[in-house]
């Protein structure tokens, strides 16, 4: 019956497209579907439209109306074809962004010329935790009960070491066809835990991107009978945590004397680290412990190949004297919107 579904499913319709946005809580994601006029090659071409926000939590009953902008699209892996996935931010009637579009505010800072100039760069670690359908324990995981102790399952292989790997493949592979910018997957120190990386992608584009991708990867889950969780330390005790780690780079540290301009960045960003902390994500604080590879929620540190830092810079980066750092402080469940905009202003506009 699965297989005759997704057989339907897939036919190619006069560009029919889902329209993505950000639902009331900031870290979920919502869609509709409509079909237009096509075949479309910019979101400009596409039409605006509305949704029921009082049921996302988005607005009151008596004005509920909530305006989706098109604002980049991405070939639709599920029903394929002409169809697509389009990225959208959201506004009350009258053109004002409402409080959960945070793309609106990044586009301002991306669109700074002193930012523009700099071509910012961002590579983004998203972990991630596959639960059990309707017991919210870890794939793999015995119910009510614990696996071996870390170690073993870390990029591993085999049946008693990597849980999910169909659903792992089938994102990486639905990503790609979508045109997302995704650079790799690996299991990670957690078993059920896996991680997808987005980049080297431009400005806006990581974060339209990685929320394109969270997307499909609730799709895939949706049809595995598997929970997708983002919460940032899942499972309490001595297991790793979910973090979306941010490389980064600019213009000026990927060029000769840039390991001076990632110095000077990353003691920026030392000065505004409750800033930047009161806005990477919920339920940071149980993974910001100074345990399993973070620091301190209440420390900055950087160092050189130490994943124990606040901000990491590679050997190579030290090496060439030029390159990039990362930011290890984002939770898994942050919005890629507030993060990479948040480091662009710090390290180029303060």
């Amino acid at each position: 019956c699965t297989h005759d579904l997704w057989a339907l499913a897939n036919f190619s319709a006069n560009a029919l497209f889902a329209l993505l946005r950000v639902g009331g809580s900031g870290i979920d994601i919502r869609s509709k579907a409509r079909t237009v006029n096509g075949p479309i090659t910019d979101a400009s071409q596409l039409p605006k439209w509305n949704y029921d926000g009082s049921s996302t939590g988005q607005a009151p009953g008596e004005d509920s109306e909530v305006i989706l902008y098109p604002q980049a699209i991405f070939k639709d892996p599920f029903r394929r074809g002409d169809n697509l996935l389009v990225m959208c931010d959201c506004y009350t009637p009258q053109g004002v962004p409402i409080p959960t579009n945070k793309r609106h505010n990044a586009a301002k800072i991306f669109n700074t010329p002193n930012v523009a100039a700099e071509e910012t760069w961002y590579g983004i670690e998203q972990e991630y935790t596959l639960l059990q359908k309707d017991v919210n324990w870890p794939l793999g995981w015995p119910i009510g009960g614990y696996p071996g102790p870390q170690g073993p399952y870390y990029c591993a292989a085999g049946a008693d070491k990597a849980f999910g790997r169909d659903i792992v493949d089938a994102h990486y592979k639905a990503c790609l066809y979508a045109g997302i910018n995704i650079s790799g997957i690996n299991g990670e120190v957690m078993p059920g835990q896996w991680e997808f990386q987005v980049g080297p992608s431009v400005g806006i584009a990581a974060s339209d991107q990685l929320w394109v991708a969270r997307y499909i990867l609730e799709r895939i889950t949706e049809v595995a009978g598997v929970v997708l969780s983002l919460d940032p330390k899942p499972i309490p005790g001595d297991w790793n945590g979910a973090g979306a780690h941010t490389n980064y780079s600019t213009k000026s540290m990927r060029e000769a004397g840039g390991y001076g301009v990632i110095k000077t960045a990353i003691e920026k960003l030392g000065k505004r680290h409750a800033q930047h902390i009161a806005a990477y994500g919920e339920g940071n604080e149980r993974r910001l412990t100074g345990h399993h590879e973070t620091a301190d929620i209440n420390t900055f540190k950087w160092g050189v190949a130490d994943r124990g830092a606040s901000i990491r810079v590679g050997r190579d980066t030290e090496k060439d004297g030029k390159g990039y750092f990362e930011d290890r402080r984002p939770a898994s469940n942050m919005d890629p919107y507030v993060v990479t905009s948040m480091i662009a202003e710090t390290t180029l506009l303060l």
